[in-house]
């Protein structure tokens, strides 16, 4: 196997609220849910590159920014309403 690099592209609200999940996520015992320590490998690395690519973290109003992203990451009620009738 090919050892190629993998690119992904977030939004600054995607990359934003990724960031703030994965550093709870470091901060959390999960070993009993992460079974390969492999996998720590590429969700530091992940976690280090979000850091570099997002000054905003160390802002005073980080909080602020971080709620406004979530809101809009979050589907709209009427998407889960339709989602939801879309299932039945």
């Amino acid at each position: 196997m090919e050892n190629t690099e993998i690119i992904i592209k977030l939004t600054s609200d995607e990359a934003l609220v990724l960031s703030d999940w994965l550093e709870r996520v470091q901060m959390t015992d999960l070993s009993r849910l992460i079974d390969d320590e492999a996998v720590w490998a590429p969700i530091h690395r992940l976690a280090g590159t979000l850091d570099k690519s997002l000054p905003g973290i160390f802002a005073a109003d980080y909080g602020e920014r971080l709620d406004a992203a979530r809101r809009r990451l979050r589907p709209a009620s009427d998407d889960l309403a339709s989602d939801h009738e879309d299932s039945d």
